[in-house]
């Protein structure tokens, strides 16, 4: 056995395998400070990311006037075209993560780079699918998805050819001239997919997207999503509260810290591609990284339940 592997417990070496290199054995010299013993989420030497946070806290101002931290040492690189799922308990900073990434929101302290410069600002390389639907109500299915281009300058007509190909890619064709409130919900996720996805962003930052469809429309969404993935080369980065989704769909997950957030654990999905997110669950290989990736989350999540509690108690 090599001088690595000696001393590590027999249960340490089984998560190794779902586990980047550069966190095996907490040997990584930005492991984040605290209890929770949580892993700097650096990725192995490559190709320069895409997407870098490094050291970030994120601090609200409270409507009684005390400062609440949201993110705190917070340290995560994605890399050109990886799909990388964040998930966490309910209100630790996975939206507030988004939300600095995308410059929505600037960070109370440390640094966020995209395509190697600070962010100061929104960026147009960058799409963002909201949890609730962002289409404009009063435009109908082919104008929604035109949108974008028009905002760029294009020319009606050019937008209107773009915006066609855009609705046919997700299986809109026929719906041009209808309106938001004339279509189910999983329609108008697709019109916002397209609405999103037209303007060719290097990065995709998706918040729960499909936490509102049901069951079957839903699996359909996610297929979909992959497929138009694959043939954009566009870093994702896709908040879910549901652990199955982030391992169907990730090359990698990341675990955030019942709040104040930081990452405590990021995990290879090493499972092949192209997925079909309803087969691949049955595979022996996802239920593996299933439980070893919910045995970090349900820590989480129950010192997150313990905490709610509590308040409620006071």
């Amino acid at each position: 056995m090599s001088g690595f592997w000696r001393g590590c417990p027999v249960d340490t070496m089984n998560r190794m395998r779902f586990m980047p290199t550069w966190s095996r054995c907490g040997h990584n010299d930005s492991q984040a400070a605290g209890r929770h013993g949580t892993f700097a989420a650096m990725s192995p030497p490559g190709p320069a990311p895409t997407i870098e946070l490094r050291g970030v806290y994120k601090r609200f101002l409270t409507p009684t006037g005390e400062a609440y931290t949201a993110l705190r040492d917070l340290n995560l690189e994605v890399q050109p075209g990886e799909f990388c799922s964040v998930v966490g308990p309910t209100g630790c900073g996975k939206s507030t993560t988004l939300a600095l990434i995308s410059g929505l929101e600037p960070p109370s302290a440390g640094e966020v780079q995209v395509f190697g410069k600070p962010v100061t600002g929104i960026d147009k390389d960058i799409g963002y699918v909201f949890q609730t639907d962002a289409v404009f109500p009063w435009k109908n299915v082919l104008d929604n998805v035109a949108a974008g281009p028009r905002f760029r300058g294009q020319n009606k007509r050019a937008a209107h050819e773009r915006a066609r190909d855009w609705i046919a890619r997700v299986g809109l064709t026929g719906f041009e001239s209808h309106y938001p409130h004339q279509l189910s919900g999983g329609m108008r996720k697709r019109v916002a997919l397209a609405q999103t996805l037209i303007n060719n962003p290097r990065i995709i930052l998706m918040d729960e997207p499909f936490s509102a469809l049901d069951v079957q429309t839903r699996t359909l969404m996610e297929n979909e999503l992959l497929a138009l993935w694959s043939a954009s080369g566009a870093s994702v980065v896709f908040v879910t509260h549901d652990l199955e989704e982030a391992i169907a769909l990730s090359d990698r997950v990341f675990v955030l810290t019942a709040g104040p957030a930081t990452i405590k654990g990021a995990y290879q999905v090493d499972l092949p591609r192209p997925r079909n997110v309803a087969e691949i669950r049955f595979q022996p290989r996802f239920n593996e990284i299933y439980q070893v990736i919910w045995e970090d989350l349900r820590q989480e999540v129950l010192v997150s339940y313990e905490r709610a509690k509590r308040s409620i108690a006071a």
